[in-house]
Formats: structure tokens, sequence, C-alpha cells
């Protein structure tokens, strides 16, 4: 039962009415406008920095109150944290959706999945995102390693689970130098497309070098045929 405090001027006495028919709270709007806040406010962050944006700013770019979004997040720091995570973990789910989706040829998984967790963050304010989460390990905690290591471990069983007779320690190999790669193409293009490209010429790159090394591993396939992107076919 919800309660309205009336204050009566005349009197000086606090009057108590209750609200006999409440407004129910709807998890999925509330769920909602959280997510529209934590949106605004990366994008804040990464306009401004840090250190000079104020919860005014976050505020008046989310389009609440400033004690509404206190109501939310208590401190500029946990707004920041709560940010971050929001952004690194749907990029995680997609990811993690695309990877196990083996209905796809795995060049075309990688490619799709590096697009998201690396591509998303080239191009002008996209950069500035991901300059500012690199910034601030010391507001982020494990935040900054967690993430890419549950992505490298994606990445590392997809590869696994499309080679399972490769020496041990491969999969994860090709994983960690596609990442390298994907970091260092990052920093060196223009806009997102451009980042596939150089991304997509990386993926072929070494998934065509893999017949190679498994020639020397005395690792072979079914048939031994290298099919279109250099894997093992039947």
């Amino acid at each position: 039962m919800c309660l309205v405090c009336l204050v009566s001027i005349a009197t000086d006495n606090l009057t108590v009415v209750s609200d006999p028919e409440p407004n129910p709270v709807d998890p999925r709007a509330d769920a909602s406008r959280r997510e529209h806040v934590l949106e605004a406010a990366l994008t804040t962050f990464a306009r401004y920095g840090y250190r000079k944006t104020s919860m005014e700013d976050v505020a008046r770019a989310a389009a609440i109150s400033r004690p509404g979004l206190y109501f939310l997040f208590s401190s500029k720091q946990n707004l920041f944290v709560a940010a971050v995570t929001q952004a690194l973990s749907g990029d995680l789910e997609v990811a993690q959706r695309i990877l196990a989706d083996t209905g796809i040829p795995l060049r075309d998984r990688l490619i799709a999945a590096f697009d998201r967790w690396t591509g998303r963050y080239v191009g002008s304010m996209a950069t500035e995102v991901a300059l500012l989460i690199e910034a601030h390990p010391e507001l982020l905690g494990d935040l900054v390693t967690d993430f890419p290591r549950l992505f490298l471990r994606m990445v590392t069983e997809a590869v696994a689970a499309d080679q399972p007779l490769a020496r041990p320690g491969r999969a994860e190999d090709v994983a960690r130098t596609l990442l390298s790669t994907a970091r260092g193409i990052k920093y060196e293009v223009a806009t997102r497309d451009e980042f596939v490209v150089r991304m997509t010429v990386a993926i072929d790159v070494f998934l065509g070098g893999w017949d190679g090394v498994r020639g020397r591993d005395g690792v072979g396939g079914r048939d031994g045929v290298s099919g279109r992107d250099g894997w093992t076919t039947t």
C-alpha cells in the first residue's frame, strides 16, 4: 500500500492518506530506463572524459533528473562501472551467440564475433569509448581483464571444436594471435567497415595456414581435402 503524505499548511500538521490503488511498477520499464541511462552515460563519459563528466551531464543526456539519477546510482564511479559492464556484457552475449552457431562456417563466425567485440569500437565516438575503458583500469578493477579473458575462451573453444584433432594449445595460440591482431587493426583503421576487411584477411591467413601447421604436427583431416578457407573438409 503506497502512502501519500499531505502537508496541511494551515495547521502545520502532517496528514497521512492511504492511496487505495497504487500504480504497479513494470519491471521491464525499469530495466529499459536503466539501460537507456547507462547507454547515455557511456557516451557522455566518452565525450568529456571520466574526470570532467558530472552526474548533471549524464542526467541531462539521459533526460532524467539529477535526483533520479542518484536514486539509480549512488556515485559517478558506480555509474561508470555499471555503464562499462553493460556494454561489455552485451558484446560478450552477442559474440557467444555468434560463435555457438555451428551451422555457420567458423571463418564467418570469427569475422562476426570480432566485429562485435572490437570492430564496433572503431570510429570517432566509438574509439573514444574504447580509449575511455582502457584509460581507467583503477576504476574498473577486474573488468578490464575478466571480459577479454572470457572472449578469448569463447574464441578458443570455437576454434578447438572445429578442429578437435589439432595438437593441445594450438586453438588458444590462434585465438590469442587473432585478439592481438584485432587490437592492432582497431588503431590503424578509420571505420568499422575497414576493420572488417582487414580482420577478414587476418582470419583467412591464420585459418589458411592451419593446414601447414597440421602437417608438421602430424594431424590431418578425415580425407585431407582443404576447403575454401583452409580447413579440412569431407
